[in-house]
């Protein structure tokens, strides 16, 4: 996996996250303040392998972390239909 392909798939949980935020705000009340947010799929093992190294790297160093567990979003694919009239 290259560097840009980690970024396009943590983007892609990063946008299906703030959907779910946005229909549910409570969730933010339980994360601390200042917590360093990794996420971590749980149907690619590649970058979830990835992504636990920021977890790691982020406890030694004294940080707070909050590991968010989540399928990777699939792409709608929306049905298009043309009416004449």
């Amino acid at each position: 996996m290259t560097q840009d392909e980690m970024v396009q798939r943590n983007l892609d949980l990063h946008a299906e996250w703030m959907r779910y935020v946005f229909e549910n705000p409570d969730v933010l009340d339980r994360i601390p303040p200042q917590a360093v947010l990794v996420f971590v799929p749980e149907d690619d093992v590649e970058l979830a392998t990835e992504n636990l190294k920021t977890v790691d790297s982020a406890k030694r160093t004294g940080q707070t972390v909050v590991v968010i567990r989540m399928k990777t979003p699939r792409p709608q694919v929306p049905t298009i239909e043309v009416t004449a009239g």
